[in-house]
């Protein structure tokens, strides 16, 4: 879908290695953990989702971050994909027994996160710092970046409201209609992230929410513009299987927005950005005709060895595009 030519002639001058992910929510993290059981850490990158990021009780809470955080850990709850396994309600139990803002509950495990990470933000280290001490704590190899250092708010318009994302999405369990997803117009990339890019040999959009939680990361400055000029491959994973949403508003959302609930529409939606496209074997057929590379496999990942087996998948086809391009 994007111009040939000159990625061609850009390919030659700069072959790259280096893989990078986008990934927001519980689909982008299985993804993410499948690519970090297969690729060494310095030859893997996870630019993760933070405009779901928001202050409760005080706390700096990043829910993105954290799931992907978690399911890299090998800690992340294995009933809800997010969360943390063997939790703990104490906390959040006698914040209700108080009349506190109980609508978003937080562990007790996960609270030590989110107390770390605010006091190293007050402190005055940077988001990327923050999380990258988190990681080492947890055991983690991999480099989990978060798209900014500032606040990048995602917020959802309804029916002429304007609702914080977390608001929406868990407060009011994302049944407001959506009418618009609002952006921020001034996200900047962290150094961190323009590194990678800049490095980058391939980028795999995981199979996450287009609207909340990939195109908060694109809409970041200058990302959307580094991937049309990556010399090889951005491949995207479809979050919609038989016309549903695994797991999460992705499918509901397309609906109110207009949109058809299928593997098409995703691609359609990132557009010129992609290379190629990897969707379900259940929507075989559904892009015959469409402009852009296609692979159809069993993309669900209900075990660990299924996250591990659609990297592969997902690999293999994006170097196969990065060659022959």
């Amino acid at each position: 879908m994007k111009d040939e030519g000159r990625r061609q002639k850009s390919k030659i001058q700069n072959p790259k290695s280096q893989i990078v992910c986008l990934a927001g929510g519980v689909g982008g993290a299985k993804l993410a953990d499948g690519l970090a059981r297969i690729l060494p850490p310095q030859n893997l990158t996870i630019i993760v989702n933070t405009g779901d990021d928001f202050e409760h009780l005080g706390l700096t809470v990043c829910p993105d971050l954290d799931t992907v955080m978690y399911t890299l850990a090998g800690v992340a709850n294995p009933e809800t994909g997010w969360g943390r396994a063997g939790e703990s309600w104490v906390t959040m139990a006698e914040v209700s027994r108080l009349g506190g803002p109980d609508w978003f509950s937080l562990g007790d495990l996960d609270l030590a996160a989110h107390l770390t990470r605010t006091a190293m933000l007050r402190d005055g280290e940077p988001l990327t710092a923050v999380t990258r001490h988190l990681c080492q704590k947890l055991d983690i190899k991999h480099s989990l970046l978060p798209m900014c250092d500032r606040p990048a708010p995602t917020q959802i318009e309804s029916d002429g409201r304007i609702l914080p994302f977390q608001e929406w999405f868990v407060k009011e369990r994302w049944q407001p209609p959506v009418t618009k997803v609002i952006l921020p117009e001034d996200a900047r990339a962290t150094t961190a992230v323009i590194r990678a890019l800049e490095n980058a040999g391939l980028v795999i959009i995981a199979p996450s929410n287009p609207f909340v939680s990939i195109d908060p990361i694109l809409n970041v400055y200058p990302i959307r513009a580094m991937l049309m000029d990556l010399p090889q491959a951005v491949v995207a994973v479809s979050p919609i299987i038989g016309g549903q949403a695994v797991k999460g508003p992705a499918a509901k959302m397309m609906q109110e927005m207009g949109l058809p609930v299928s593997a098409r529409a995703a691609a359609e939606h990132y557009g010129e950005l992609l290379d190629g496209f990897v969707f379900d074997v259940q929507d075989a057929g559904q892009l015959d005709g469409a402009n852009v590379a296609q692979l159809s496999v069993d993309t669900w990942m209900r075990a660990q060895e299924d996250r591990v087996r659609l990297a592969q998948d997902v690999l293999t086809f994006a170097r196969s595009l990065a060659v022959a391009t």
